[in-house]
């Protein structure tokens, strides 16, 4: 197998290299979350065009999880999914337990704001009390 096509100065934009490891299905994806505020790179928000090297944490909010990874090889191109697993060390914390998701009340779509009893017995429920 032929390595993970690596630039010339081991450094490439954010938004080409969360594509192309597949953390985003689309470059644009990709990009729209660097300009929303949903990646980091070591602590800090960063903009599509902030260059990325070996070494550097990044950190995605995606479909409500975090993914905290960390850069081992910059590529630019998209790659299979064993080969972009090499191009990174994966230090995200294991998702919530489906069970648990769904048992976490929600209110309907549509219901409107929720009335001072409603809210007070969320307080309750999930133990913000004021007593």
């Amino acid at each position: 197998m032929a390595p993970a096509p690596v630039s010339e100065s081991a450094q490439a934009r954010v938004d080409a290299w969360i594509w192309a490891v597949r953390l985003f299905k689309t470059r644009s994806a990709a990009a729209a979350a660097c300009r929303a505020g949903h990646v980091r790179v070591n602590g800090v928000t960063v903009k599509p065009a902030h260059q990325i090297k070996p070494g550097d944490e990044i950190r995605v909010r995606a479909s409500g999880l975090e993914r905290i990874v960390v850069v081992e090889r910059v590529i630019t191109k998209r790659v299979g999914a064993p080969v972009a697993a090499q191009c990174l060390i994966d230090h995200s914390p294991p998702p919530p337990d489906p069970q648990l998701v769904a048992a976490m009340p929600r209110r309907d779509r549509g219901s409107g704001r929720p009335t001072k009893r409603e809210r007070r017995e969320t307080d309750r429920l999930l133990g913000r009390a004021d007593d």
